[in-house]
């Protein structure tokens, strides 16, 4: 092997432990103060999807509509709907798409309980 090579490859190496140790325990990124509602699109069907499953457990449309609400202030069908019509264009599971119909149908019949003030 050539010297030229040997020094070139120590450079690298050293450049990215330098780079991993500068970026991980130096000054690690943080991310404080994000919502659900800054993911993106493909992120945020794979939430409805999670609450969707949590529904299909739990039965509880108001807690699903609470859970749904973190993502937009429209109304928790309106979102689902828009979810699946993503999950149907991206080729998600018939038992996935069957949850999300599951879930809209229940927002859609869903009406906020009033609770008294504290």
């Amino acid at each position: 092997m050539s010297a030229n090579f040997i020094k070139i490859s120590v450079a690298v190496i050293l450049g990215v432990a330098l780079g991993i140790l500068y970026g991980w325990v130096i000054d690690p990124v943080q991310f404080t103060d994000l919502t659900p509602n800054l993911l993106r699109e493909d992120y945020r069907a794979d939430y409805v999807l999670m609450i969707a499953e949590a529904y299909h457990s739990e039965i509880n449309a108001d807690l699903a509509a609470r859970r749904l609400g973190v993502l937009t202030s429209e109304a928790p069908a309106i979102l689902v709907s828009q979810t699946l019509e993503y999950a149907q264009s991206n080729r998600f599971s018939q038992s996935e798409i069957e949850g999300l119909q599951e879930l809209l149908s229940a927002m859609q019949i869903y009406q906020p309980q009033n609770q008294a003030a504290p």
